[in-house]
């Protein structure tokens, strides 16, 4: 006789909860990325519309950036840090292999036992654990998930490099996921195009640092070795992100059953300002739909990008508790997340 494996029991939807943001303290305006790179900040702010980003200090490390975002969204969603069951963090800065970041920040913020664990996402990191944690919760395997976004990009950024240097900045982004009585998360468009994964990427693999044949490795102009940066192929991701992923954002509409009209917020990645107006503009977003542009002053913080956004929206009154907003991610690898959300 079969043994039938009793189903599980979780909530009918989820929903997000509560949201915490950590920008570093330091405010690096494009004044400061100009004296590595021959350009202006007329140039800079053309091309890309940042103005300032934020860059960590020795002591704002992953790990305390992602405590304090963490700390908020639970103080938001109105629980205490031992009732989360699940530790989700997207970073592409974490430079200790294992054990994953999210095992030190469950136990340091006080979540006991939560199941913990890092995923690599690139920019769609948010959005790739957003549909982790709906699962979670409507699976019953956790009744409050943590979902946070966390990079220190200052560390991978070669401000030698004209076409990257002024993009990147600091910070961590974070939500509470809970359950729900109704649809708050909508069905999530995501997947990866891996015949791009050169498009963006890592300038040297870790395992280049071994002892032995350095000789393919980059040095710097006093002859040390270049530790890895973060480059990309800028006219082939813009047009990519432009056509393609205003396809994508569209399909997170229509498989919520949501119209352009009904939207109340739109919260992209925060990569670039022309890629953000241009997928407005293909998505016939009206007028009253408010535009995350957070990129602005805080630059492309990957992982951290939308969560530090959506924050910074209900922070100042320009987004509201209950508006329905359509997020998307979209980056290395390349991959992409998109959905329509209840904001909290």
């Amino acid at each position: 006789m079969t043994a039938k494996i009793k189903p599980a029991q979780g909530s009918p939807y989820a929903r997000i909860l509560g949201v915490g943001g950590y920008r570093p303290t330091r405010v690096v305006p494009n004044e400061e990325i100009l004296k590595h790179i021959d350009s202006s900040d007329e140039w800079i702010r053309s091309r890309s519309g940042i103005a300032t980003r934020h860059w960590a200090g020795p002591e704002e490390t992953l790990a305390e950036m992602t405590l304090e975002a963490a700390g908020k969204a639970v103080a938001d969603a109105g629980i205490t840090a031992d009732q989360v069951g699940a530790v989700v963090i997207s970073t592409v800065s974490h430079f200790m292999q294992t054990p994953a970041l999210a095992t030190e920040v469950a136990d340091r913020m006080g979540a006991g036992k939560a199941a913990a664990f890092d995923i690599n996402a690139g920019c769609a990191g948010f959005g790739y654990g957003l549909t982790l944690a709906k699962g979670m919760i409507v699976e019953g395997s956790a009744e409050y998930v943590l979902v946070v976004g966390a990079e220190r990009l200052s560390d991978l950024t070669d401000l030698t490099d004209r076409s990257t240097a002024f993009l990147f900045g600091d910070g961590a982004g974070a939500v509470i996921v809970g359950p729900s009585d109704e649809p708050a998360i909508g069905p999530s468009i995501w997947g990866s195009e891996g015949d791009k994964r050169d498009v963006i990427a890592q300038t040297v693999p870790w395992d280049g640092f071994r002892v032995g044949d350095v000789s393919q490795l980059p040095l710097d102009e006093d002859g040390a070795l270049k530790f890895p940066a973060l480059r990309q192929e800028g006219q082939t991701v813009f047009r990519w992100a432009v056509f393609e992923m205003a396809k994508v954002a569209q399909q997170a509409l229509d498989a919520a059953g949501i119209a352009p009209e009904d939207l109340d917020v739109f919260i992209p990645h925060q990569a670039n300002v022309r890629i953000i107006d241009s997928m407005v503009k293909t998505l016939k977003l009206p007028e009253h739909v408010t535009v995350a542009r957070d990129v602005e002053t805080t630059g492309n913080t990957s992982a951290a990008s939308i969560p530090l956004a959506m924050e910074r929206l209900l922070a100042t009154g320009k987004a509201k508790s209950g508006d329905t907003a359509l997020v998307i991610g979209f980056g290395a690898g390349l991959v992409y997340a998109a959905t329509v959300v209840t904001l909290p």
